[in-house]
């Protein structure tokens, strides 16, 4: 079993053979497709899978937080499953690959006289580069 699959069984969250076949396709390190991208690998193993399917449990994953919403390149959102372990984002400037990066202990710290009374509740850092494919 998948790790996303065992934090929504641990929710108690009703696995029926649609939701449980998007959360397959997620599973794995580095993992960020798109909705249409979910949809097209989910309906491989479960052809009679509707978009809207797809598109309603993505929603309510993200919503659980149990899935991140990703929009790196003002495209698409990504859908990334890391959602419990904090990381940012590396994107290659030319194949659009996106890796996952471990967020050093004080990333996101902002000084008090920075935040402008804001309660900080979150940091997106998205790196971007070139991969060893695309530089070669």
């Amino acid at each position: 079993m998948t790790d996303l699959l065992e934090r929504l069984r641990e929710r108690g969250w009703r696995l029926t053979a649609q939701r449980r076949v998007v959360a397959e396709v997620l599973n794995g390190e580095h993992v960020h497709l798109t909705a249409d991208e979910v949809h097209e690998r989910a309906g491989q193993r479960l052809p009679e899978i509707s978009r809207a399917t797809v598109y309603n449990t993505l929603g309510e994953l993200v919503a659980l937080g149990e899935v991140l919403e990703v929009a790196t390149d003002g495209r698409a959102k990504r859908y990334d499953p890391n959602a419990h372990r904090p990381h940012h984002h590396l994107v290659c400037t030319g194949c659009r690959t996106i890796r996952d990066v471990p967020a050093p202990p004080d990333t996101g710290l902002l000084p008090d006289d920075a935040a402008f009374g804001f309660a900080v509740t979150g940091v997106e850092i998205t790196y971007r580069g070139l991969c060893p494919d695309c530089r070669g």
